[in-house]
């Protein structure tokens, strides 16, 4: 079995692979204040009340965009598995190509991302990846990177509403009954849900004139599911796709 960790600026998000199947998953908060006794305790808990011995665990494999906290699961992972991990990086192999300016800047979420939407839906692709930051991969027909698109994710853009303006509540990330409003709740939530589907979806439209091509939407991360059933253009939602190229690329590598 191997242990795959997914460190995002918010979540963290782990998952336990037995073979090509993924056994159990679960999202932790993402605290650099938290130091690696307590994500092992943690995690050793989670692992044993799922019936898994965390001593069968063979393998560690880490992606993550928050280095002061990629050293505590790394630390974590020596003391309390007894396990190197493998970390996401320069002389990790990917068999991706990638055409960005500076291939350095690519965050790993990124990468991995694109590795396991090629292996499962085949290129052209875009890929979108909703998080603190949502993300936009352009994948060309022949299986390279060609860069993407960054923008603030819609919690951040909820919660800078919420400080910024002073008599506009906070308000769940769902979807209203109507797309006009008829209290400020509902109307926060249309004008941040249905003004994110229409960003998502420019985006997307000019991506893929500029790629020359028709390309497999595939969406990932914590939103997926809601931007999912809403968006048409998104044509496969897969919430543990970074978790899959994860296990992906631990094969690759071992």
């Amino acid at each position: 079995m191997i242990l795959a960790l997914d460190i995002g600026n918010t979540h963290t998000v782990c998952g336990i692979f037995h073979g090509e199947e993924l056994v159990a998953d679960w999202r932790l908060a993402t605290d650099r204040l938290r130091t690696a006794d307590e994500y092992g305790f943690i995690l050793k808990g989670l692992i044993n009340d799922k019936g898994i011995s965390h001593v069968e665990l063979r393998g560690v494999i880490i992606s993550s965009v928050v280095p002061p906290v990629t050293g505590l699961f790394t630390e974590m992972s020596r003391s309390c598995f007894g396990i190197e991990p493998m970390v996401i990086g320069p002389g990790i192999k990917t068999g991706l190509l990638i055409r960005y300016d500076n291939p350095r800047e690519v965050g790993a979420d990124r990468v991995v991302n694109a590795v396991a939407a090629i292996r499962l839906y085949g290129p052209p692709l875009i890929i979108l990846d909703f998080g603190t930051a949502t993300t936009f991969c352009a994948i060309s027909p022949n299986a390279e990177y060609l860069g993407g698109v960054i923008v603030p994710g819609i919690g951040v853009s909820a919660e800078a509403l919420f400080i910024r303006a002073a008599k506009l509540p906070r308000v769940e990330l769902e979807k209203p009954k109507t797309v006009i409003g008829r209290n400020t709740t509902s109307s926060i939530q249309s004008g941040l849900v249905y003004g994110y589907i229409g960003l998502l979806e420019g985006i997307i439209t000019r991506m893929a004139r500029e790629m020359g091509c028709k390309p497999h939407v595939v969406a990932t991360g914590g939103l997926a599911g809601l931007f999912g059933k809403e968006s048409e253009m998104i044509d496969v939602t897969n919430p543990r796709l970074t978790l899959e190229g994860l296990r992906i690329l631990y094969e690759l590598n071992s």
